[in-house]
């Protein structure tokens, strides 16, 4: 047997092993937080943390399927599982379930799935897929046009699910496009859009303009370059002005009320510790509660007790913070930047420009939701309902990021085979 052809001998064990860790420790997370004292076998399915193993095991079945099949499947049909997820999309639209506010789930006797979690690697293999057709050129502006259309698509049926947290994530294709030659200027005035709409909620729009009047005059005596590109720095100016003052506007009647709230709750313009600002008031007081080495595992009060409310899933980082302190915390960000950077370095090594633009995709919504889940539970990011990969209570999001990942580690193992 060639060398190419021994795909288990060509898996990325280490990538494997973090993810068994990531899953094992998300696990002991659930069970901590949702058992209570009489538990008597940690196979009870009637509870959390013995769904979750049939999740787990499931996820394992998943894998050893996604080994076996042939890795050209995925990149030949991506398209055709892509536009699948679009359907299941529509679908739940109309005859899903409402959950909490949103008509994301399909019913399925006591089980329910979440079409919007799958979407995300059909999306990020639609893309890949795409970009790595010959003379696919990300400076035109075609391709532009379309790659983003590929990336909306599914975003905007899941707004329409009212589930914007999920929609949210798709915004992390952008670093995709970024390292397949996007211009960076993309990413700056995305900041920058991000800076104004924050002060112009914090102050005035007259005092965010005559700010970056002030700005833009300064710049235009310190530098000669701006100065000669006077007309280029009016037009940026103006359009500035004009998205300044759409922001109130935007933020009044687009935005639901309860994003509204939690937006203002994140800047300090709002506090209601007993209403929208309750959970992730309650969980800074559980994490910081841990202190160095935390309570010890299932000894976390504010989790154990549910004074957390969602602790076994959107919020379920405070239950590491609680019970395993700083120590456990820092343990548990380590292995999921040890994940990124690995995933990083596995995608700049492949000979296929599909399997690279894939790995990219793993990685740029592993990070997004990392980033999100755990800023929500220190209040440094709004809440929008998003789980932490391989830790969160659920089989959806369990088996998408499970797929999402070992779909790529497949591409991975088989890059011997592309010459």
């Amino acid at each position: 047997m060639r060398r190419g052809e021994n795909i288990a001998g060509n898996i990325d064990w280490l990538t494997v092993l973090l993810w068994a860790v990531l899953v094992f420790f998300g696990w002991l997370s659930v069970f901590s937080s949702s058992s209570d004292e009489n538990v008597s076998s940690i196979f009870d399915f009637s509870q959390r943390y013995g769904k979750q193993l049939v999740w787990i095991g499931m996820a394992v079945l998943l894998v050893i399927i996604i080994v076996i099949i042939d890795a050209k499947f995925f990149s030949t049909f991506s398209f055709i599982l892509y536009f699948i997820t679009l359907a299941l999309l529509i679908g739940v639209l109309l005859f899903g379930k409402t959950v909490a506010g949103s008509r994301s789930w399909f019913q399925l006797g006591s089980f329910a799935i979440q079409p919007a979690e799958f979407a995300k690697f059909t999306v990020a293999l639609a893309l890949a897929k795409y970009l790595s057709i010959s003379n696919i050129d990300l400076y035109l502006m075609k391709t532009k046009i379309y790659a983003i259309a590929i990336i909306i698509t599914p975003a905007f049926l899941i707004l329409l699910q009212n589930d914007t947290g999920s929609a949210l994530v798709y915004f992390s294709f952008i670093i995709v496009l970024f390292r397949e030659g996007l211009s960076g200027m993309i990413i700056i005035v995305g900041i920058i859009m991000t800076v104004l709409f924050i002060l112009t909620l914090l102050f005035s729009e007259v005092i965010v303009i005559a700010a970056l009047t002030l700005i833009l005059v300064i710049s235009m005596f310190l530098s000669k370059s701006i100065l000669k590109n006077w007309k280029q720095v009016l037009v940026i100016f103006f359009l500035s002005t004009a998205f300044i003052y759409s922001v109130n506007y935007t933020f009044d009647n687009v935005l639901e009320p309860h994003q509204k709230k939690r937006i203002n709750i994140l800047l300090g313009i709002e506090e209601d510790l007993k209403g929208a600002g309750y959970n992730v008031n309650q969980s800074m007081i559980a994490i910081g509660s841990g202190g160095l080495t935390g309570k010890g595992f299932r000894k976390g009060m504010l989790t154990r007790y549910q004074f957390v409310p969602e602790q076994s899933t959107d919020f379920i980082f405070c239950t590491v913070g609680e019970e395993w302190g700083f120590a456990g915390v820092s343990v548990v960000i380590l292995l999921f930047l040890t994940l990124f950077i690995r995933i990083v370095w596995l995608a700049e090594r492949q000979r296929s420009v599909f399997s690279r633009i894939y790995g990219y995709g793993v990685v740029s919504i592993l990070f997004f939701h990392f980033v999100i889940n755990v800023g929500m539970t220190i209040g440094l990011a709004p809440v929008v309902g998003i789980p932490l990969p391989f830790f969160s209570y659920g089989g959806s999001s369990l088996w998408a990021f499970t797929i999402l990942l070992f779909i790529f580690l497949k591409q991975d193992a088989n890059r011997l085979n592309i010459l």
